[in-house]
């Protein structure tokens, strides 16, 4: 990994954590995970490089490989933290067993002071986010945990601060670091992918969770193509602007067909009634109205949302790079508010993006049918994708959540009805998404 951004977000100097000193004023005061120490000269260094060099992606931390997903991440920890690593890996049968409220109650306080760099970061953010979601839904919707025990916060917040992340499983976690090969030579496949961690419902959880890696990964091509596509306007380099637009399209396109393994890997009914559960957080939550109590760290309970497509980092590039303006009453608000859940290289690249030239607005005063019918087919792609999302909602929420108010006693159908109505990340659904899919089509470029 080159210089600059990538050097200072993974080997920025570990802050001593000596007796778990991490206050509750120091994290108010950097607010929920988006203000690192050293975002003001961070920021100033990468838009001096942009302006005379360009986007290089390796300086937001994003592979011309694998996109936003971490390369070959690491599986384990070192000894000190084989506390965390046990339950992590056994997650799936201490739930079922109802055995994760002890073991964790039982887990030693650890310093995070021996973990060492980036990749070790995102590991144990990793494991402590499912530690947490297990700990907090072991018992369904009907009887959510409302507190963290102290041993698993503070080390969790702690870590979350390094990283710039908030304390909750996020999509950078539980997609784009939660695999590995089967086969270490083998081809980066589904066949030949696992998670590291996982919850229950066995291959239907570990099939949404792969299907989703895999998606990220067919993404990869798009946002070189859009690094390409914004240097080459300054230059004028038509035919370089052309290539890279048809690019992405195939990009979005190879999204979608990448979207459809899902329905192979993936049940209805297991993942509604037992994986979507423990992707829920505790903002805009009925059932954690008044959030959840991180014990040694806040003394308020804190409100963060669960893990969500929003989270995509190469959907939000998309929609900057095609100058699709989402409604500002709520849908653009809220995805903003999920840049705060990505890691901060990569919501720098979407901030890089949308602080440069317009592409549409290029595109158009060119004048060339040839540009307007390609960055056209980007949207297309865009849209067919949305489109193929809502089915999928559909086909895994609305019609098992349809199914359930059948069978479900009275106050379990209140709130099961609640919370299909609402995504993991806090939205209204159906309504959110056809938005969404209406204002990516707005943005085609008519009277070519």
């Amino acid at each position: 990994m080159g210089a600059g951004y990538a050097g200072l977000v993974q080997d920025s100097p570990h802050t001593s954590n000596t007796n778990h000193s991490l206050t509750m004023r120091t994290l108010s005061r950097r607010g929920t995970a988006g203000s690192l120490h050293f975002k003001d000269t961070m920021d100033q260094d990468l838009h001096r490089l942009v302006r005379t060099q360009g986007i290089d992606l390796q300086q937001f931390c994003v592979s011309e490989e694998y996109g936003f997903v971490l390369s070959d991440p690491l599986t384990d920890l070192p000894e000190y933290y084989q506390p965390w690593m046990e339950i992590a890996k056994h997650l799936p049968g201490l739930i079922e067993n109802h055995q994760i409220h002890s073991r964790v109650n039982e887990m030693p306080l650890l310093s995070t002071d021996h973990l060492q760099g980036h990749r070790e970061w995102r590991l144990a953010h990793l494991a402590l986010g499912f530690i947490t979601m297990g700990y907090v839904w072991q018992e369904g919707v009907k009887h959510p945990s409302k507190a963290l025990p102290r041993s698993l916060a503070v080390p969790y917040c702690e870590i979350s601060e390094l990283l710039g992340l908030p304390p909750i499983l996020v999509y950078a976690d539980s997609v784009l670091a939660n695999w590995k090969r089967k086969d270490p030579n083998g081809p980066v496949e589904i066949g030949n992918l696992d998670t590291i961690f996982t919850f229950p419902g066995g291959d239907c959880a570990r099939g949404f969770f792969l299907v989703s890696l895999i998606v990220e990964m067919a993404a990869a091509t798009g946002i070189k193509a859009i690094a390409t596509a914004l240097n080459s306007m300054p230059l004028h380099a038509t035919s370089s602007l052309h290539e890279a637009l048809l690019d992405i399209a195939k990009s979005l396109n190879k999204m979608r067909e990448a979207f459809k393994l899902m329905h192979e890997n993936v049940d209805p009914g297991d993942f509604y009634g037992q994986l979507r559960t423990f992707l829920h957080g505790w903002r805009d939550n009925l059932l954690l109205p008044e959030g959840m109590l991180y014990e040694g760290v806040w003394e308020e309970p804190k409100h963060y949302y669960g893990g969500s497509a929003a989270q995509s980092s190469a959907i939000q590039c998309f929609d900057e790079f095609l100058g699709i303006r989402h409604g500002f009453d709520y849908d653009a608000p809220y995805l903003y508010r999920m840049r705060d859940y990505m890691p901060p290289a990569h919501r720098a690249l979407i901030q890089t993006i949308a602080a440069g030239p317009s592409a549409r607005h290029h595109i158009i005063a060119t004048g060339s049918t040839e540009l307007c019918h390609a960055y056209n087919k980007c949207v297309t792609a865009l849209v067919e994708l949305r489109n193929y999302h809502i089915n999928t909602v559909v086909k895994y929420i609305t019609i098992p959540a349809n199914k359930g108010k059948v069978t479900s006693g009275c106050i379990f159908q209140i709130h099961s009805s609640a919370v299909a109505a609402r995504g993991t990340g806090g939205t209204g659904l159906m309504c959110f998404l056809k938005s969404v899919r209406d204002t990516t089509r707005r943005v085609l470029i008519n009277d070519i």
